[in-house]
């Protein structure tokens, strides 16, 4: 996403986010330039503004929303301008999916939150499968990524890009044990990144 909306808020916000938050960024030169898949824990609605911020202006960034925020038509302009669309939590939407993949698959990268929602701790919500559907069936490289979940103003928000990865499976989509498989270890790899394991990092 790289129009001008999404560059002003981007400049306006990243140096705002950087005093209120004081963001501690790790990891972003390990990112692919295309067609990643950006898989993060899910603690605050924070989330993913802060790390689109902790972004290069120029990623290309597409992004999952709650239906709920595309009801009120200014607010719609304006989370569809920051590259957000829409999916109904609750059940399966197959258009945000296909959403999803179009967006790899024209090279951008897709920032989505396996949990579906906001948690307060891990283990809370079980990683939705469908998170490793969209990867499999794109070819999407995987990146867990670990987003602090105290978001207290003014104390360090701690934000770590894991190592990118594709899963194995067999066949050409994998048997719905390992969809299921391949979407809890991306979580726990997200997790993984706040303890400081260095294998997720590397």
């Amino acid at each position: 996403m790289n129009n001008w909306f999404f560059k002003f808020a981007w400049s306006v916000m990243r140096p705002v986010s950087h005093v209120l938050f004081r963001l501690q960024i790790e990891g972003t030169e390990r990112l692919p330039a295309h067609g990643a898949m950006l898989c993060a824990n899910h603690s605050s609605n924070w989330d993913p503004i802060l790390i689109a911020i902790a972004l290069p202006m120029d990623y290309g960034l597409r992004a999952m929303a709650k239906d709920s925020l595309f009801r009120f038509p200014p607010l719609r302009w304006v989370v569809e301008h920051l590259g957000a669309f829409p999916v109904a939590r609750g059940h399966s939407d197959i258009n945000s999916v296909k959403t999803a993949m179009k967006a790899i698959r024209d090279g951008e990268n897709l920032l989505i939150f396996p949990e579906g929602t906001r948690v307060e701790k891990e283990g809370d919500v079980q990683a939705k499968g469908g998170v490793a559907v969209i990867g499999i069936r794109t070819g999407a490289q995987f990146v867990p990524v670990f987003v602090d979940g105290k978001k207290r103003l003014f104390h360090k928000t701690h934000i770590v890009f894991g190592e990118p990865y594709r899963p194995t499976y067999t066949g050409r989509h994998g048997t719905a044990e390992e969809v299921q498989s391949i979407a809890d270890d991306l979580l726990r790899r997200a997790y993984d990144l706040g303890r400081g394991d260095q294998t997720c990092r590397k």
